[in-house]
């Protein structure tokens, strides 16, 4: 079959190179975002007089067309066609004739490819943030039922202070939201229009890309045509979000599967959000959260792609770049999967408080309570972190909880230390003293909770 790009040749493609260097089998998810730029671009072309204005109708009302025989699935891709442009570009001269050959004038599948991963790249962007909104939501959910869960929190995973659950869970919260304000500072830089550079040079035609860019939304338009054509910052940065989101739920997803497990037991998964074994009976397994911290190693892959693709190529636009695609599409869908099942199932988490209490009681956790009490009578706080210090070896030698130590034994280590200590050594009263803004403390927890549901 002959190629729109055929001219030159005096033999057809060799059909291993065409199978090689085919993209419709993957980019023909952008033929919506290819359809609304050739609209645009018609309507420049025939408003600025480069086409007759009835031929821009005529191809704008066949474009409309194409896309609904998409939309029935009625339309079929052709591999020979290469890519999604050409395949639609065909069939509109298929249906329109010579004048379907008009709409290439003053743009190139440079600036064209360019412009549909813009496209596309904001639409799937705003998605993510909303799915992102979705999972805060979960988490807020959670934490709003169990506000006086107190657990262990861990440093080095070992028992380290007592904190709320709420409070844990919140922490995933900030997260997600640098999330939401990283992708959403990331769509300034996609919101560029590249249409109207051409291959690399700009164009001899008198163009409008301002009309364009007004039509398709875009807040900016390119200053440099061979950059226009050969950035790729934009989708790295965007991948660079969606690792960073994915490292997240990553971690969240290492907690879940520690606190769903017999060893800690602090909470039940959802039997809809796990699995069983095929041979062990009784397993009850956190699927959803492991191929979570799995994929994660996928977005990262995506974002190490574009970046090895880009890092030696000179300008301006090159075929590696067509292997951008795949990388970015698989990052989107990875990404939107992730933040919607984990958000489904975070709310039907189910909390086993009293196990967390227990866990918390347990290792010392209320140490620096007794050093912070010390303080509070008196004594700097290297010397009261000493005597703290000697005080869990010498519960740890007898099986005793700090709580659990006499006045008299209390006494052996500082005469500072009164009846009072024991108010500060029980789990709720540590947890309950840290007030500080951003700290564990109930009211501290409810206040951020209250200015997240944009009550205060």
């Amino acid at each position: 079959m002959k190629k729109l790009w055929g001219g030159r040749f005096s033999a057809g493609t060799n059909e291993a190179v065409e199978t090689y260097t085919e993209s419709i089998s993957y980019d023909r998810r952008l033929w919506r975002h290819d359809i609304t730029g050739s609209i645009a671009h018609a309507r420049m072309l025939g408003r600025q007089k480069i086409i007759p204005r009835q031929d821009a109708e005529i191809i704008v009302k066949a474009l409309k067309e194409i896309a609904g025989e998409i939309e029935r699935g009625e339309f079929v891709f052709r591999r020979e066609y290469e890519d999604i442009h050409m395949n639609i570009e065909a069939r509109l001269t298929e249906k329109i004739g010579p004048v379907g050959g008009r709409l290439h004038t003053a743009r190139s599948r440079n600036d064209q490819v360019a412009l549909d991963i813009r496209l596309y790249l904001r639409d799937e962007t705003t998605a993510i943030i909303g799915l992102l909104e979705r999972f805060r939501r979960a988490l807020v959910t959670l934490a709003e039922k169990n506000t006086d869960a107190v657990m262990p929190g861990y440093t080095h995973l070992q028992r380290a202070q007592p904190v709320l659950f709420a409070h844990h869970l919140l922490a995933y919260h900030e997260m997600a939201a640098r999330d939401a304000d990283r992708f959403s500072d990331t769509l300034k830089r996609i919101s560029v229009l590249p249409l109207g550079s051409a291959a690399l040079a700009g164009t001899t035609f008198p163009i409008d890309r301002h009309f364009v860019a007004k039509q398709l939304g875009f807040a900016a338009i390119s200053e440099n045509s061979m950059d226009a054509v050969s950035d790729r910052d934009f989708a790295i940065e965007f991948l660079s979000c969606c690792a960073i989101t994915m490292m997240h739920l990553s971690r969240l997803s290492e907690d879940i599967i520690l606190w769903a497990s017999g060893e800690f037991g602090f909470i039940d998964l959802p039997d809809s959000f796990a699995t069983g074994s095929s041979i062990m009976p009784q397993k009850k397994n956190p699927d959803v959260a492991e191929l979570t911290r799995g994929k994660t190693g996928r977005v990262y892959g995506s974002l190490f792609t574009l970046l090895t693709i880009m890092k030696g190529l000179p300008l301006a636009y090159n075929r590696d770049m067509q292997e951008d695609k795949e990388a970015i599409f698989d990052a989107v869908d990875t990404v939107k999967a992730a933040l919607d099942v984990m958000a489904r199932m975070i709310p039907k988490m189910k909390v086993k408080a009293a196990r967390m209490r227990e866990a918390a009681e347990g290792g010392y956790a209320t140490a620096t309570d007794l050093a912070d009490y010390l303080v509070e009578a008196g004594l700097p706080f290297r010397d009261a972190h000493e005597v703290a210090g000697k005080a869990v070896a010498y519960c740890i030698s007898r099986n005793k909880t700090l709580g659990e130590l006499t006045m008299d034994e209390f006494a052996g280590f500082s005469n500072l230390i009164k009846d009072d200590v024991y108010g500060w050594l029980s789990v709720d009263g540590s947890a309950s003293r840290r007030k500080s803004h951003g700290g564990t403390a109930r009211e501290a927890v409810l206040a951020r909770l209250d200015a997240i549901r944009g009550r205060k």
